[in-house]
């Protein structure tokens, strides 16, 4: 799969998943200096502030020049994440609320962040949490001029970074096919993108729980014109989530079969809206 430009405006909030330390450096630094060269204030957040990766790092002149002028900062993982090893969302978003708030104080456009949170997700409870921050601060990102880049070590966490990739509105990283994110202001509630099918409509129930989202009115907006697939199995889920939350799942796609399915399934608390 060709890798995301983590430089592309869309791209606020990438999960970069790595079986390779020096390919994640490689990424890490091109996303930290893209950002320098946007003005940024960068965080490079490591719980290995003296490892090789950090150390080639401050090498570059560019970053090294940076950290000179505060511009630049390699900050270690406990001091980035201070609500410990289960992160809290509300308290870790109001640390970077306040670090972005600095970098823009000091006469930068914004903050962009480059962290290696694999240290935070190692057992279930972990996870569940982090998961649940991250929808929480990408719904934060939307609002703020503040870019993430989630790295998680593959061969260690194995199939959990999927859990993790699939609350973000890009990675690098194909499985499980699905993204389920924050969408802006007045669109929606969420965007839903790739393909829902079989194999992963159990992890589409534990991502739509983790999002934890709050409908409006009595309706739950999912923007999925970017949706390829979408399995019958996958509405069930979504009727399910939206009647516990007494309320309307408004799914807004551009596939007109989707509204005949629903019909179909006698779904009640789903309601198609077909547009381009």
């Amino acid at each position: 799969m060709r890798s995301p430009r983590t430089g592309e405006p869309a791209l606020r909030h990438v999960c970069w998943a790595y079986d390779d330390q020096g390919a994640f450096a490689a990424e890490a630094e091109r996303h930290l200096l893209d950002g320098l060269a946007a003005g940024e204030r960068v965080w490079y957040v490591t719980a290995r502030p003296d490892d090789a990766s950090t150390t080639r790092l401050l090498r570059l002149p560019a970053f090294a020049d940076a950290v000179a002028r505060g511009a630049a900062e390699v900050v270690p993982l406990s001091s980035a994440y201070a609500s410990g090893a289960l992160v809290t969302a509300s308290a870790q978003i109001a640390a970077y609320d306040d670090a972005t708030a600095a970098a823009l104080a000091a006469g930068h456009r914004g903050l962009r962040v480059v962290a290696d949170a694999t240290e935070l997700v190692r057992t279930p409870a972990q996870l569940d949490a982090f998961a649940r921050y991250e929808h929480r601060i990408d719904r934060w990102m939307l609002t703020r001029p503040f870019r993430a880049m989630c790295a998680y070590d593959r061969t260690q966490l194995g199939p959990a970074v999927a859990e993790l990739a699939c609350l973000h509105p890009a990675a690098n990283i194909t499985e499980p096919q699905f993204r389920l994110f924050a969408a802006p202001p007045g669109v929606g509630h969420a965007g839903v993108a790739g393909a829902l099918d079989s194999d992963n409509r159990h992890l589409f129930r534990t991502a739509l729980d983790r999002a934890d989202l709050q409908p409006d009115d009595g309706e739950l907006v999912l923007q999925a014109t970017d949706l390829s697939f979408l399995d019958h199995r996958a509405l069930v889920a979504l009727d399910e989530y939206a009647r516990r939350r007494a309320a309307v799942a408004v799914l807004r796609t551009s596939r007109s079969a989707v509204a005949r399915l629903v019909s179909l399934l006698s779904l009640s608390s789903v309601r198609v809206e077909v547009g381009p």
